[in-house]
Parts: C-alpha cells; structure tokens; sequence
C-alpha cells in the first residue's frame, strides 16, 4: 500500500470530521424507529402483517439499490453533492413520515429516509479514504460505533416518547438530527467547490466510477467481502428479526427477557465497531480475524440448539460477536483499494449486493420455521451460511489491492 503522510486529525479538516460523525448517527435512525410503536401507528393508519413486513424489507432493498445507483450519482455530481442530497433525503423522509395521511405517504416517506440512509452507507468509507487517508481505521472505528448507536437509541425512546408526544414527533424527530448532519456537509460542499475551481481538476482518474463498479465482480478482494459482508447481514437481519422468537420458544424465556436479548445481541456492536477496524489496519493476516468471528457465529449457534435454556445471554453474546466481520470488512473497502474511486465502487459493489442477499434472510427462516415448525432447520441454515466466511477469511489472508487486481 502507498505510504500516506500522517497529520493532525483536525489540521484543514474540521468540516470534514464533524460532517462525518454527524451522518453516522443519522445512518440507522430510520431503520429502528418503527416496530417499536407500530401500535400507536395503527390507530392512525390500518397496518396488516404484509404492510408492515413490506415496511421492515424497506431497510435492506433501498440499502441494496443504494449500492448501485450512489457510485455513478457520486461520479456524476461528485461525492460532497451527493453526500449533500442523501442528507436532504434523510431529512424529507422522517418529515413525510410524520405527516403521513396513509400507508402510501408513509411508505414513501420511509423510502426517502432509507434510501438517504443507503447513499451514506455507500459514500462513507471512500469520503473517509478522500478526506482521512492517514486516519482509516480511527475515522471507520468512529463512525461504525456511532452506527451501531443510531440503531440503538430510537427504539429505547420511541416508545415513551410516543406515549407522551404521538406517534408523529417520534418518527419526525430524526429529522432535525438529519438538518443537524447537513449544515456541515454544506460547508464541505462549498470547501470542495472552492478547491476545484482553484485547481483545473480534481482527483481524474483513468477508469471512471461506473467503469469500476461494472468489473468489480472480476475481482478476488472484491468477491471476498462481498461474501463475508452478505453472510453477515443475512445473520444479522435474520437474529434481528427472529431471535426473541427463537428463546422464547427453546429456552424458555419470557417476552421482557427476549427483548434484554436483543437488546445484548445489538449492543455488542457498540466495542466492536472500535475494535474491529483498528485490528484490520494492524493484523498482517485478516483472515484470522474473519475466523474468529466465524467461530463466535458458530459458538452462539451450537449453544442455542443444544443447551438453549443454559447460559443463553453466553449464547446470544457469542451471536452478537460475529458480526465483527461487518466491521472488518467496511475498512478492508478503504484498506484493499488505491484510490478513493476505487473505494466508491467497490463499496457499491460489496453493499449493493450483499444488503439485497441479507433482505432475504429473515423470509427465508420464516418459511422454513413454517415448513419444519420448530427452529432447529432455521439455526442450522444460518450456521452453515456463517461457515461461508471462512471462504472470504482465506481469499483474504493474502493482502492485494483492487486497483491491481484490475490491472489498472
């Protein structure tokens, strides 16, 4: 990898740092908001089982077209802008939400939030390798902690604030953290603008976005993390959705200790997402690390099946662990490319195909919960599907660059 010189974190870069942190917190507001008050919603508008299961695959299917339409958006009118007009969408969306006069309007609503959402999942590791080259691993750590925060934080207020406030101020409130994340992206915006208008170009490279985008697939590293990265979100949505279900039915564990459950299985990202990206700057040989979170997945899993009713926070805490490899492989996008180019498709590519896979996770156990009527068929299709990385952990071990791999 070329040598990066090392500055000051905040040297000609306040903006940027601010900007950063500010959209992190916005990236999962949306997603985690809604099932916590779906029934203070009803009462306003009429939600069947297949409005509301259309509303939860919202999430992963705007993350997925995301991952291909954000590249050629952000090569078209350059990185800031499009950064900037997935703030403004995150903003439109919860407004929308709360206003919604029906489940069209709110669909909507949630597919503007979403979809700004999908961009910043999509721009945030090439801005982090545009900005803070020297700073990949302490920028993504960063901001893949306050990720697993903005997931956290509205379902644990929606509800009391629902109660005392409506529905509506509690879907609407994002909205103004959204503005909040905005301004400095403005500000960004035009200190880039300023840039190029004093430099005739800025940052050309041979092959176009686009272009990159459309041969990643030739790539090995790309391939890899694309596995690792669906592998990982078809678990996690699939947990997410299920897992209170599952120890309710196996390990005898009523509905307020399922929901202290889930609420472990999503807070372990929290160190994690700290973690995890400095260990891949720093471990010569990442597969090891994509092993140990195979072997936690696993863990978590034969714990669950054999013993459930034993030690099941160890169980669920093993399950919650896995998902480091979502972490890994956010940075491995900045840490196995050249270019911040380079980094915006093979983001697109890894993103766009891995959320639309993860969509389908919690639909597939549903229906094999349906067709065997117990969990055990549904636990051992998400082992063998976690034993997949593995796959990923050895296409990995040996460091290369997409650039080079493309021979560009």
């Amino acid at each position: 990898m070329t040598a990066v010189t090392r500055r000051p974190l905040w040297a000609g870069r306040v903006a940027a740092v601010t900007a950063i942190v500010l959209l992190a917190v916005n990236l999962r507001t949306a997603v985690a908001v809604l099932s916590p008050i779906l029934g203070y919603i009803t009462e306003d508008i009429p939600l069947d089982g297949v409005g509301i299961g259309f509303l939860g695959m919202l999430a992963p299917l705007a993350f997925a077209a995301s991952g291909f339409v954000a590249p050629v958006i952000a090569r078209r009118l350059g990185i800031e802008l499009a950064t900037v007009l997935a703030c403004v969408a995150m903003v439109i969306g919860p407004l929308l939400r709360a206003v919604a006069p029906n489940y069209a309007v709110l669909v909507v609503g949630s597919v503007f939030a979403l979809t700004g959402m999908g961009f910043a999942n999509i721009l945030l590791p090439p801005i982090i390798k545009k900005y803070f080259p020297d700073r990949v691993a302490l920028l993504t750590s960063t901001y893949v902690t306050l990720m697993s925060i903005s997931a956290a934080v509205p379902p644990l207020v929606a509800a009391p604030l629902a109660e005392s406030a409506g529905w509506r101020v509690t879907v609407g409130v994002w909205a103004f953290l959204a503005a909040a994340a905005l301004i400095p992206w403005l500000v960004v915006l035009a200190q880039h603008r300023g840039r190029a208008r004093r430099q005739a170009t800025e940052g050309d490279v041979a092959v176009p976005a686009p272009a990159l985008l459309g041969r990643m697939y030739t790539s090995r590293v790309a391939r890899a993390l694309t596995l690792a990265f669906a592998v990982t979100s078809l678990n996690v949505y699939s947990l997410f959705a299920w897992l209170p279900a599952i120890v309710i039915d196996t390990a005898d564990v009523t509905p307020s200790q399922a929901g202290a459950l889930i609420a472990l299985f999503g807070i372990i990202g929290l160190p994690l997402g700290l973690i995890a990206p400095v260990l891949a700057s720093r471990v010569k040989n990442i597969g090891w690390v994509l092993a140990f979170g195979v072997a936690c997945f696993v863990a978590g899993y034969v714990g669950l099946l054999v013993v459930p009713g034993t030690a099941t926070w160890v169980w669920v805490f093993l399950l919650g662990t896995g998902p480091l490899v979502f972490a890994v492989s956010l940075v491995l996008i900045n840490l196995r490319t050249r270019t911040y180019e380079g980094s915006i498709a093979l983001s697109g590519f890894v993103q766009g195909i891995a959320y639309g896979l993860g969509a389908l996770g919690p639909l597939v156990i549903g229906l094999l919960h349906d067709i065997t009527g117990g969990w055990m068929v549904p636990q051992l299709f998400l082992l063998a599907t976690s034993l997949l990385t593995l796959f990923s952990a050895v296409m990995l071990a040996k460091p290369s660059m997409v650039e080079d791999e493309l021979a560009i």
